[in-house]
Formats: C-alpha cells, sequence, structure tokens
C-alpha cells in the first residue's frame, strides 16, 4: 500500500485477505501488515490457495492515518477500504492500493 499523498510506502497496515463463494458468503482466508515497502512479505495466494474466483481484501487505512497523526474527522471518511477483484486461472496479480484520507486508487500492477 503507498500512501496517495505522499507518495511513499504505507508500512504497518493490515490487510484481511477473503474469498467469495458463489452465494456471496465470504470466506477468511488470511490476516497480513504491510513492511516497510508497503508490500506483504509473501504472496497472499500461492501454490493450492491461488485458485480462479473473486477476492475481497480489507485495507484498515484510518487505523494508519492515526497512528501517522493525520488530522481525521470522526468518523474518518475513509476507515477500511475493501478492494474487490477476480482472478483467472494464470497470470501473476499485484492489487495496490494507493491511498490519502479522502481518496484511494488500485489497478493490477505488474
Amino acid at each position: 500500500m503507498g500512501r496517495l499523498s505522499s507518495g511513499i510506502p504505507a508500512p504497518n497496515v493490515e490487510i484481511h485477505l477473503f474469498r467469495l463463494a458463489a452465494d456471496g458468503s465470504r470466506h477468511a482466508i488470511s490476516t497480513h501488515r504491510t513492511n516497510a515497502d508497503g508490500r506483504t512479505d509473501a504472496p497472499l495466494l500461492s501454490g493450492e490457495t491461488f485458485a480462479p474466483g473473486t477476492y475481497e481484501l480489507i485495507f484498515h487505512v484510518g487505523d494508519y492515518f492515526r497512528a501517522k497523526g493525520a488530522a481525521l474527522p470522526e468518523p474518518a471518511f475513509l476507515d477500511v477500504v475493501p478492494l474487490r477483484f477476480s482472478m483467472a486461472a494464470d497470470g501473476h496479480y499485484h492489487v495496490p492500493l494507493l491511498c490519502s484520507p479522502w481518496a484511494y486508487s488500485t489497478y493490477r500492477g505488474s
């Protein structure tokens, strides 16, 4: 995760990964924290866990900005950012989140 407002990585952001079933229910897969480079230390999905389907990443950005001393309203405009995406059977998926207290952007990275 990177900070949209300053262009620097965001360390220590809590991220939850879920897989969505056909009926719309969510199944927790894992929880992670970003490292000093704003990334996780290892791929979130690999081997048997890497499967086609729909997933959701939950980024706890409000906690990050509060820890950095950002002046946030209560409640924060962006506190928890859900990002739903789907994957095909093959390929590499890098899903970055660029975020400020007021906006975010994402894309399929390389």
